[in-house]
């Protein structure tokens, strides 16, 4: 895998034959997954479950839930439950949620994750679901693969040069979110549109977001995605987790932070706005909610400042807060930008996904580092074992 850490200049062009050469030397496997996990589609939609839980940490559910929380509101969806954290709180809320008749989905691309196999462990004892009620998805040869063979359950397999944050277009998600009914072809669809609209040079203002934010490092060292539906959030996180794991390698990066608008304009937009100077702020909000109410036309004494929204319908109302917010934030000469999803759909998102993954490959090529490994997380790994005399 080549790096360039002596960029000191570079064009659009150059740098889309930069992240081609990438593309095609087999080593980043995320480019691929519009096509190759189409195969995945047709087995996974004969599994019919009235309820899945998915076992899993970082990459291996934060794509999967973040297109879950956009779009489940839009349909009859199978419920998913996210086992995810070893808060002992949080596990026992949600297993007094989970059935007898479940499907367990542990997700772990190495098979060895200490947060999914101990919850995993706790599901079997808890629950003991039979093999046809647990699926594993992971690397082909990995542990968890070994488990689920001599045991006969069910698994899929991530492709070897897929990392786990790159991973939402693999097994790991189109898996679990077909089940559910998603539209995962269309997901797939998007992403491959975007990826293929992108080389071939018609989303160039991606590529100059990179190297702006690339040439301006120094002052501008803090990205905020600031977006406007609660249904983002768990994108948010996604994005959080794909920019900070992937770019914070050798004493470089940007930080992220990911806000909720317009509850965040009543927080942490004082300090965008008055603070200190050092930040991008990309907005992002939904042009066409499928569920929408208006604001009643009442005549509250003494509440009349708002009577001006009276008839507005919240859809309407909540984007008018974001693009005041964009101006405000522009007003005070802050790099700002913005993506518009045009509606909700499975399409739509698969496009937002692979813009924010080719964003993130794209910094990885100016920054010159390996965008797609995490060796600072397994520091606290190798600590935890050697504490628990685990090895």
């Amino acid at each position: 895998m080549k790096f360039f850490n002596e960029l000191k200049s570079i064009t659009p062009k150059e740098l889309l034959e930069k992240i081609k050469e990438e593309r095609y030397s087999g080593e980043v496997g995320y480019y691929d997954l519009p096509e190759s996990s189409k195969d995945l589609i047709d087995e996974a939609k004969q599994i019919k479950v009235d309820q899945i839980v998915v076992i899993g940490i970082g990459g291996s559910n934060l794509g999967t839930m973040a297109v879950d929380s956009l779009l489940k509101h839009t349909g009859e969806y199978t419920e998913i439950i996210y086992l995810e954290n070893t808060d002992p709180i949080d596990l026992n809320e949600k297993f007094r949620k989970i059935r007898n008749d479940a499907l367990f989905i542990i997700v772990s691309k190495s098979g060895n994750t200490v947060e999914t196999l101990t919850i995993f462990k706790a599901v079997m004892a808890t629950f003991k679901p039979d093999k046809d009620h647990i699926i594993a998805i992971t690397d082909k040869d990995s542990n968890l693969h070994k488990w689920a063979e001599k045991n006969g359950v069910k698994s899929f397999f991530i492709p070897k040069n897929v990392g786990g944050r790159f991973s939402v277009l693999s097994a790991v998600g189109i898996v679990p979110l077909t089940i559910a009914g998603y539209n995962t072809k269309a997901l797939l669809k998007g992403a491959g549109e975007f990826r293929d609209s992108f080389f071939r040079l018609k989303e160039e203002h991606l590529l100059k977001k990179a190297i702006f934010f690339y040439e301006n490092a120094n002052r501008y060292n803090i990205n905020v995605l600031f977006a406007y539906s609660e249904y983002l959030r768990n994108f948010v996180r996604w994005y959080v987790q794909l920019w900070g794991e992937s770019l914070g390698k050798e004493g470089k990066g940007l930080t992220p932070i990911g806000l909720i608008g317009p509850v965040d304009q009543h927080s942490f937009l004082q300090l965008i706005m008055d603070g200190p100077k050092d930040k991008t702020v990309t907005f992002l909000k939904i042009e066409e909610f499928l569920s929408d109410i208006d604001i009643p036309k009442l005549d509250l004494d003494y509440l009349t400042k708002v009577d001006c929204f009276d008839g507005m319908s919240f859809n309407e109302l909540i984007n008018r807060q974001c693009d005041a917010t964009y101006e405000a934030v522009k007003s005070r000469d802050i790099p700002v930008d913005k993506i518009v999803l045009t509606k909700l759909d499975e399409e739509n998102i698969g496009k937002l996904i692979m813009y924010y993954e080719l964003l993130t490959s794209c910094m990885g090529i100016l920054f010159g580092i390996n965008a797609y490994d995490q060796p600072a997380v397994e520091i606290g790994k190798k600590i935890l074992f050697k504490a628990i005399k685990c090895e």
